[in-house]
């Protein structure tokens, strides 16, 4: 699944082409991804694209009156075609947005875990927008608001900063990274660990985030940025799907275990 690096990356790739433009028609494929596809996305004509917004995972296109909701689920992608050249889709090519640029917004996703939502009203509102903890890149996201909930809480340090309700986008790879490059076990309960910890914490979420996006977020399996290239953070994993391998400060084998079904990789050394 894209995390807030990766759709950033993708947010930021097709603005570009987007804003300002018109979305002259579109070409839907399919009645349902994850949700029923609502009927305005099929009626979509002669659409003004005033901005391109992220708000946690969720590529936001906002419109004169409307606003459209995308998000990725597991497999979706993005990406920006030539309409000149590309006149072919696959079958996992499911909404094509026309754009009067002589280029199309398309939607692929194999598993079609994602969906798209027609916003009619402020999207701030909308029931999977307002529901989202603050940003992790923004002022909010700080050690005083997270040791707030870290102090009251009886969870696992990974669960706890991968609840979106607590800060959103921070999803597997980058509470893994987190936690290694803070020296602090996932295994951790939260109210275990003090103000101090807590500083370092959020400094490194903060830097590991923004390194995944300068280096184009991370491909595991079928993420690709807009203009079909891979993500490179990949490279630069400390624990991350290294099971069995070397941790590269010292030298101790990665462990990886199932935690709330899914994988936590971490230094048994490095990390506690």
């Amino acid at each position: 699944m894209p995390e807030l690096p990766e759709v950033e990356v993708i947010k930021n790739m097709i603005k570009p082409f987007l804003k300002g433009k018109i979305i002259n028609y579109s070409i839907v494929r399919t009645k349902k991804l994850k949700y029923i596809i609502p009927i305005n996305i099929f009626k979509i004509k002669n659409k003004k694209i005033l901005d391109i917004k992220r708000r946690g995972r969720y590529i936001i296109i906002i419109l004169l009156k409307n606003t459209i909701i995308i998000h990725l689920g597991m497999t979706g992608i993005l990406s920006i075609i030539n309409n000149k050249n590309n006149i072919f889709y696959d079958k996992h090519d499911h909404i094509d947005l026309i754009i009067n640029n002589n280029f199309i917004l398309r939607y692929t996703d194999i598993r079609k875990f994602g969906f798209w939502i027609w916003e009619t009203k402020d999207y701030k509102k909308n029931i999977f927008l307002k529901k989202l903890g603050p940003e992790p890149l923004k002022n909010k996201f700080n050690n005083l608001y997270l040791y707030e909930f870290t102090k009251k809480k009886n969870i696992y340090i990974k669960t706890l900063i991968m609840d979106n309700k607590i800060v959103t986008g921070i999803g597997n790879i980058y509470a893994n990274e987190s936690l290694f490059l803070s020296k602090i076990s996932p295994f951790r309960i939260s109210h275990t660990l003090n103000l101090k910890e807590i500083t370092i914490l959020v400094k490194n979420i903060k830097y590991i985030l923004y390194k995944s996006i300068k280096y184009g977020g991370s491909t595991i399996n079928n993420y690709k940025l807009p203009n079909n290239n891979i993500g490179n953070f990949t490279q630069y994993f400390f624990v991350y799907g290294r099971k069995n391998k070397l941790c590269k400060i010292c030298k101790e084998q990665i462990i990886s275990k199932t935690q709330r079904n899914r994988s936590t990789f971490f230094c048994y050394k490095c990390q506690k």
